[in-house]
C-alpha cells in the first residue's frame, strides 16, 4: 500500500491471492490514467505458472473487483487465439496469464507493457525455476524499470534461490514471511504408510473405502500413472477423473467444474493441480506417489485444510519414491507419523481393462512447425 515491492511467503490457503489483488486494485483506483486511442497498454500484469491458476485468479479478481470498474483480461494456452485476442482493447486495466501465451500476444503487437504500474508473480518459486525464467525475463524486460513500478511476488515456499533471482527484477523488496517456522498449516493431519509399489493400488482403494472422503485429490508423479490410477478407481466403482498435461484444456476446466460441483468425488492429478488452486471442501489429499521435491509436498497437501478448515494428507511411501521423504521431513521440520498397514485395508483392485485413447487433433497452429512452447 506504501508503494514498496514485496516478496511474501505464507502457508497455503491463507489468502495470498486476496492480499495482492486488493492491494493492486487499490493502487490502480488511486492513480490517474490517460488512455491512448487504439493502443492496449495494461496497467498491471499478473503472471501464473499454470492455466488453472490463471483462471482462478481471474475469477477471484472478478469477485473482489466487481464494483471497481476495472477491466480484466485473461490469456492462457490450449484455447483459441481469436477469442482471447478480442480482450486487448484500449481500456484493459489488468492482464492475467501464463508466460507462453502472454509472449505470443506480445510478439503479435497486440499490447505493450511500457505503461504497466504493477507486476505480480504468483507461485514465485515456480516462476523463477529453469522452466520459466527465460519467459518471465522476456516479459519483465519489456516493462518499465523496477523503480518505476510496483513488484509483488508470493508463494507458500520461497527458497533463497528464488528470492535472489527475484531481486534482480525488483526494487529493494520487503521480504515478508508469515510463520516462517511453520510451513504447513496445523489443520492438516499428516500420515504415512510404507508400502511396496505393487501394493499401493490395493491400499489406496482400501483407504478410500474406509475414510469415505466427500472430495479428495490423489497425486501421482507421471501422466501415464495418473491415467492408470484413474481408470483403476473407475473400475473399482469410484467417481474419478484424471487431470494432467495430456488432457485438453477445455476438458481440464470441465473436470475442475465437475469436481467443485460434486459430480466427481476423486480427482487423480499430476502436479498441475498442486499449486494455488482453491477448491472448497477437499477433505483428503493422497500422495499416491511421494513428490520428487519437498516443496511440492507443501503445495500438494495445501489443497486441503484451506481458510481455517481441517483436512488430512495421506502419503504412500514405496521403494521408488521413498528417497524424497528425508528431504520432506527436513523442510517441514516434522516427522510424519507412520501408520501400520492393516491387512483389511488391502483391497485387490479389479483386473486391468485396456482402454482405447480417443484421438485428439494436434494443438499446433497450422504452419507452425517449430517446437511447442512450454507452460502455455
Amino acid at each position: 500500500m506504501q508503494g514498496r515491492d514485496v516478496a511474501g511467503q505464507a502457508q497455503t490457503g491463507t489468502g495470498k491471492t486476496a492480499a495482492y489483488l486488493l492491494a493492486l486494485m487499490q493502487r490502480l483506483l488511486q492513480t490517474e490514467v490517460s488512455r491512448r486511442s487504439g493502443q492496449c497498454l495494461p496497467r498491471a500484469l499478473i503472471i501464473a505458472p499454470t492455466r488453472e491458476l490463471a483462471v482462478q485468479i481471474k475469477n477471484d479478481a472478478v469477485a473482489l473487483g466487481r464494483h471497481t470498474g476495472l477491466n480484466l483480461g485473461l490469456v492462457y494456452g490450449g484455447m483459441d487465439y481469436e477469442r482471447q485476442q478480442q480482450q486487448f482493447t484500449a481500456d484493459l486495466d489488468v492482464l492475467i496469464g501464463t508466460p507462453g501465451r502472454l509472449i505470443d500476444f506480445h510478439r503479435r503487437n497486440l499490447y505493450r507493457l511500457t505503461r504497466a504500474e504493477a507486476l505480480v508473480l504468483d507461485e514465485a518459486d515456480r516462476m523463477f525455476d529453469l522452466g520459466f525464467i527465460r519467459d518471465v525475463r522476456y516479459l519483465l524486460r519489456r516493462m518499465s524499470p523496477p523503480e518505476q513500478r510496483l513488484g509483488m511476488l508470493f508463494s507458500a515456499t520461497l527458497p533463497w534461490k528464488a528470492v535472489e533471482l527475484a531481486y534482480e527484477h525488483m526494487n529493494d523488496p520487503e521480504l515478508l514471511r508469515v510463520n516462517p517456522g511453520q510451513i504447513t498449516v496445523e489443520e492438516v493431519h499428516q500420515s504415512l504408510y510404507h508400502v511396496s509399489n505393487e501394493e499401493k493400488p490395493a491400499l489406496l482403494i482400501g483407504l478410500l473405502r474406509k475414510l469415505q472422503p466427500e472430495r479428495s485429490l490423489a497425486f501421482v508423479n507421471t501422466r501415464h500413472g495418473a491415467e492408470r490410477i484413474g481408470n483403476m478407481l473407475e473400475d473399482a466403482g469410484f467417481s474419478a477423473g484424471v487431470l494432467s498435461g495430456d488432457v485438453p484444456q477445455r476438458r481440464r476446466l470441465r473436470l475442475l467444474e465437475d469436481f467443485m460441483g460434486g459430480s466427481l468425488k476423486i480427482l487423480v492429478s499430476t502436479d498441475v493441480a498442486a499449486r494455488g488452486l482453491h477448491i472448497p471442501g477437499i477433505s483428503h489429499v493422497f500422495n499416491y506417489d511421494l513428490p520428487l521435491s519437498a516443496e511440492q509436498y507443501i503445495h500438494r497437501i495445501g489443497r486441503t485444510a484451506r481458510a481455517g478448515a481441517r483436512g488430512a494428507a495421506v502419503s504412500l511411501a514405496c521403494e521408488e519414491f521413498v528417497y524424497s521423504l528425508p528431504e520432506i521431513e527436513s523442510l517441514i521440520d516434522y516427522k510424519i507419523p507412520v501408520e501400520s498397514t492393516d491387512p483389511e485395508l488391502m483391497i485387490t483392485p479389479p483386473p486391468f481393462r485396456r482402454r482405447s485413447r480417443p484421438h485428439r487433433p494436434s494443438s499446433r497452429r497450422p504452419g507452425n512447425r517449430g517446437p511447442r512452447r512450454r507452460a502455455r
